[in-house]
């Protein structure tokens, strides 16, 4: 029997063949089978059809399934810097951004607790930092989108439980899973450009928690004779508090910035509110950093600092230092 398809159909049809995204593709193949002459002369023409359609809703079942773990594992970033904690299960990440920050994490002795990343702000000095927790890190699993979101921080605290005997063995597996995610972490020696330009290089703080537990010094000690040219690292109870002010001011520096204080001729400086510049900045990069317009009309500028006299002219291409006040005349 022929199947008589209709003008409708056929126009359904031609709309199929020109989508382009799976959500078009589902309407038109409705719009096809809503259309289509149901008789003996369709029947292998509706069973293509609904296998089609078939298809195509589970492609979109997955793509969404995608794009929801995607936005749950995408953290805006805040503050002067992003610092992403990752490490083995039950390593105390959740505890230490509970202990660092106002963030109230889900806290409790079984693994995987933490299921998608919790950001919260460190109060270092007079600057705020965001530090967010992750699901942990476990060799051989799918931990792309964890480590998705360690590529696009700013650096990286890899936390581990030193009281675990297997803590050496955690380090070297996820130092693997960060290779195969092309993330250089960068330590005391590295050089960022020394690596492949597919790779991005990330600071790396090995934070070694639960120090208070006991064999928790001892592996400690064996793990800054291993380790300890290779990355910094702090030892921590957040338990107990133990090294968590030093934990602060190391994360401070993982960032790898400055803070300078602007101050308008004639007036005190603000100390309240520093801008926050990469290290190695320089007077015109504090100048754009306050206005654009400010590169431009600048005519002279003075400074204060611990490394100059105080009220110092400075050229454009001074290279400032943490804690400078910068007065700008235009």
């Amino acid at each position: 029997m022929p199947a008589n398809l209709t003008p409708d159909y056929l126009a359904a049809q031609a709309k199929y063949r020109e989508a382009k995204t799976t959500e078009d593709k589902i309407a038109a193949l409705e719009e096809m089978y809503a259309t289509l002459p149901k008789h003996k002369g369709t029947e292998k023409l509706q069973a293509d059809i609904k296998s089609r359609l078939s298809k195509l809703r589970n492609k979109e079942k997955q793509e969404g399934r995608r794009a929801k773990r995607y936005s749950e594992f995408y953290v805006p970033k805040q503050g002067a810097g992003q610092i992403v904690l990752i490490g083995p299960p039950n390593s105390g990440k959740s505890s230490l951004l509970a202990r660092l920050t106002a963030a109230q994490p889900e806290i409790a002795e079984y693994p995987y607790t933490t299921r998608i990343p919790l950001p919260g702000m460190m109060e270092f000095e007079d600057v705020m930092i965001q530090l967010v927790d992750t699901p942990p890190i476990t060799p051989g699993s799918d931990d792309r989108s964890i480590l998705a979101l360690a590529r696009s921080a700013d650096a990286i605290a890899l936390v581990v439980d030193i009281s675990d005997d297997a803590v050496l063995d955690q380090i070297e597996g996820i130092v693997a899973e960060a290779v195969r995610s092309r993330i250089n972490l960068l330590g005391l020696q590295d050089e960022p450009g020394n690596m492949s330009p597919s790779y991005v290089s990330r600071r790396t703080l090995l934070v070694a928690n639960k120090v208070d537990l006991p064999g928790a010094r001892a592996n400690a000690d064996v793990l800054r004779e291993l380790y300890g040219s290779i990355f910094p690292i702090q030892t921590v109870s957040s338990v107990a508090g133990e090294g968590l002010e030093d934990l602060r001011r190391q994360l401070f520096h993982l960032l790898g910035i400055i803070r300078v204080y602007a101050k308008q001729p004639g007036k005190p400086p603000d100390m309240e509110k520093p801008f926050t510049l990469e290290a190695g900045s320089t007077l015109v990069d504090f100048a754009a950093a306050v206005h654009k317009d400010f590169v431009r009309k600048l005519r002279m500028a003075k400074a204060w600092g611990r490394d100059i006299p105080p009220g110092s002219q400075i050229a454009r291409d001074h290279v400032l230092q943490d804690g400078y006040i910068v007065e700008l005349h235009a």
